[in-house]
């Protein structure tokens, strides 16, 4: 497996919010046997609901998650980093559970953020994320979904 450093997720580190930058319009996926439109609206926190996930810890976590989803061919319609969780709305292939993404998403995210900020080690000594996570299918309702992920850039 390849040593993931910060600098090399820097390419990946946007200054503005993906709903800030572009607008997704509803595209079908087509893959070789399938076409598809399987949307997801996730949302996991930190054990104990930690407000850890502030500055540079943030960051890296953001650019954590565009790297693994560019990897696994997943689109990420927007994304918003609170203190003490993250909304995630995606387009992901049929190959993949949403259960799958979360446990590939948190379990990387977990391991790089404690391995560069030791601190959090001592927080939270197995895992950074809480076991449980939220997930909602979205069809038509994408502009709801983007408003409200929107909307929580501005609470925190």
């Amino acid at each position: 497996m390849e040593s993931i450093t910060f600098t090399a997720l820097l390419p990946f580190i946007f200054i503005l919010k993906p709903h800030q930058q572009f607008s997704m319009l509803k595209e079908l996926r087509h893959d070789r046997h399938t076409v598809s439109l399987l949307t997801d609206h996730m949302v996991f926190s930190p054990k104990y609901r930690g407000k850890v996930l502030v500055g540079d810890v943030a960051m890296l976590a953001e650019a954590i998650i565009r790297k693994t989803c560019k990897e696994l061919d997943i689109k990420i319609i927007d994304m918003s980093v609170s203190s003490d969780h993250i909304h995630l709305f995606i387009q992901y292939p049929p190959k993949y559970s949403v259960s799958f993404i979360a446990k590939r998403l948190k379990g990387r995210t977990s391991r790089i953020l404690r391995q560069e900020f030791p601190e959090l080690k001592k927080w939270c000594k197995k895992s950074l994320w809480a076991p449980s996570c939220y997930h909602g299918s979205v069809g038509h309702g994408w502009e709801v979904v983007e408003n409200y992920i929107a909307g929580q850039d501005r609470k925190s």
